[in-house]
């Protein structure tokens, strides 16, 4: 009986999720107009949520700065933290269909050095970034210390979902 139900339990998802992928896929080709004319579309919009994004950094930089009633003797570290705090180029900002254009004349090896070198840009990125949020740290008094965990600890789960790729 138990390996019957366990037979059917899996049948069960293996349809389930057969069905929902058939939906994905047909979801998939099912493209607008606009998009396929090449009219702005995921382009534009990915450039609007990046200036969202932007602001929203912004705002969170400015209310954090407030929070941490800032002596003038650490106006200096703040303004380096907040310049390594900014968007570096490891973002693929710009026009991402030439780079697109370019990955596919690349040999698959090419590629893949080209996808190296871009990572190891950003762990270089990160690991300037990691030095002077440390810097900025050491400036800080121990009760401002505990108001920028608290803030670091909640930054980007502000009442959102973590993301999820599927």
């Amino acid at each position: 009986m138990k390996s019957n139900r366990a037979l059917l339990t899996k049948s069960a998802l293996m349809v389930g999720l057969l069905a929902g992928s058939g939906i994905l896929a047909a979801s998939s080709f099912a493209m607008p107009d606009s998009a396929a004319a090449g009219k702005p579309g995921c382009e534009a919009r990915h450039g609007q949520k990046a200036d969202a994004r932007g602001e929203r950094r912004a705002a969170h930089l400015s209310e954090l700065k407030d929070k941490l009633k800032l002596a003038p003797e650490q106006e200096a570290a703040w303004n380096a933290f907040a310049s390594a705090s900014q968007p570096g180029m490891h973002r693929l900002g710009g026009d991402r269909q030439a780079m697109r254009a370019e990955f596919a004349k690349l040999s698959t090896p090419e590629r893949m050095d080209k996808m190296m070198a871009m990572s190891e840009a950003r762990r270089a990125r990160m690991a300037e970034r990691a030095e002077a949020v440390k810097t900025f740290y050491a400036q800080l008094t121990p009760a401002q210390q505990k108001v920028f965990d608290a803030e670091a600890l909640t930054r980007g789960h502000r009442g959102q979902h973590p993301r999820r790729h599927v």
